[in-house]
């Protein structure tokens, strides 16, 4: 099973995750991004070396969305490092896509900041320290033309001057994944997932978040699924390789209790008897996962109206959930 870059988390981040009281409405939408697209180099039929050729090099892109892609319009999560792996939180970035060879290129896409942060009463003991050296991440709207690997740079704005983010040549990202998990609008694939009245309440069989969750692991999605909405996350807080699994349990129960009302909330762990050597879970097989963590917000007809790869915030998710109550 593919993975996401384990030092994803050690992004510079900004936006912290905030939410009105029980019953209350969803966090309003992110500020707008300080940088508008004029503010970036025009591509002006450009080849993404002509378009960086002279700009200071030395911040590295690491994508998060890598597998959820699609042509048209897309949520792109990324985080920026230096070259000694330090999160960087720059004051403006911009995406720009490609072909794989570098042709073709649109943008600029402006990305605004959010947050893996989560309040103190929903932080489990894992996500402190996942969170240790940032929360920071990034999200842009590109949009792809065609489908097959594509390039993605950024340009970002670093100590008032432009420098370039790049994931290199082997981080060309798939668009239009066959064979993918489900996107918007696909219909949920009903499974059944393990509650605690299947392991006798021992709920370490089920969850290796510290400590657990309980109300994520009441329901059976094969029992609920088309009845009423549902948040169905897939990811292992103690075994996740991207080290962003823990602070997003933390966060969908932390929506949970302040916006989820009406709203079923579902963990599903990664691996068969959170053992990574005995391979993934038969739901995670079914939803054709090729990587962790992902969340999906489901409408009350069993239909995706939101999925997640990697990172969100608390923001993302509860105006997600917010839609489909």
């Amino acid at each position: 099973m593919s993975r996401l870059l384990p030092a994803l988390v050690a992004a510079a981040m900004l936006l912290s995750a905030c939410g009105s009281d029980e019953g209350g409405t969803a966090p309003a939408p992110p500020q707008p991004a300080a940088a508008a697209p004029a503010d970036f180099p025009s591509t002006s039929g450009k080849t993404l070396e002509q378009l960086t050729k002279g700009v200071s090099e030395g911040v590295i892109l690491k994508v998060a969305s890598l597998y959820s892609q699609t042509v048209g319009r897309n949520r792109f999560s990324f985080a920026l490092v230096d070259r000694a792996d330090k999160p960087l939180d720059v004051s403006d970035v911009a995406l720009y896509v490609a072909d794989e060879d570098g042709k073709r290129v649109h943008g600029p896409f402006v990305a605004h900041k959010e947050s893996l942060d989560v309040a103190a009463p929903y932080r489990s003991q894992l996500t402190s320290q996942d969170l240790a050296s940032g929360d920071t991440f990034y999200v842009a709207n590109p949009t792809f033309k065609s489908p097959g690997k594509h390039r993605v740079v950024g340009l970002a704005r670093l100590d008032g001057r432009l420098v370039v983010a790049d994931s290199g040549p082997s981080g060309a990202v798939p668009v239009g994944l066959r064979n993918g998990p489900p996107d918007v609008g696909d219909k949920a694939i009903r499974v059944h997932t393990q509650t605690a009245s299947d392991v006798g309440g021992n709920l370490k069989q089920i969850t290796t978040r510290v400590p657990p969750a309980p109300a994520l692991l009441k329901s059976d999605f094969a029992e609920v699924v088309g009845k009423k909405p549902v948040v169905l996350l897939f990811a292992t807080p103690a075994l996740c390789q991207s080290r962003t699994c823990g602070p997003v349990v933390d966060i969908a129960e932390q929506v949970r209790a302040k916006h989820g009302e009406g709203v079923t909330f579902i963990q599903n762990e990664i691996y068969v008897d959170n053992n990574p050597s005995k391979g993934p879970r038969s739901q995670v097989k079914a939803w054709r996962l090729p990587s962790e963590p992902w969340a999906f917000v489901l409408d009350r007809r069993g239909r995706v109206s939101q999925r997640f790869e990697s990172v969100f915030s608390v923001g993302e998710l509860a105006r997600a959930v917010a839609k489909v109550k």
